[in-house]
């Protein structure tokens, strides 16, 4: 069996960066997936591929891999730099700023 661990990404949906603190192990695609012929559904006879194990660290992930004879690669995260403005969102609206409101 092969899996990879990693840390996942923030949802495109939300700024904040909640569930993306922990490490998942997700088992990859061993059979190629089939389309039913009668009702069109994609199907495949691997049921480890469904199989996502979240973790609080990266140790314990590849301590848990290790264990269990599952061959993983560890991808590192690409961490992204915080954007924190000196004066926040009530600068905007702020009574003594200098600049001309344009929205």
């Amino acid at each position: 069996m092969r899996a990879r661990i990693f840390q996942p990404a923030k949802t495109a949906m939300s700024s904040g960066t909640a569930k993306t603190k922990g490490w998942v192990l997700e088992f990859t695609q061993e059979s190629a997936r089939s389309v039913d012929p009668l009702m069109g559904w994609t199907s495949s006879s691997d049921t480890q591929s469904q199989v996502r194990l979240n973790f609080d660290s990266k140790e314990e992930a590849v301590e848990y891999a290790g264990e269990n004879g599952i061959e993983a690669q560890v991808q590192e995260p690409n961490k992204r730099k915080v954007n924190i403005r000196p004066n926040g969102y009530s600068e905007n609206f702020a009574t003594g700023r200098r600049g001309a409101w344009t929205h």
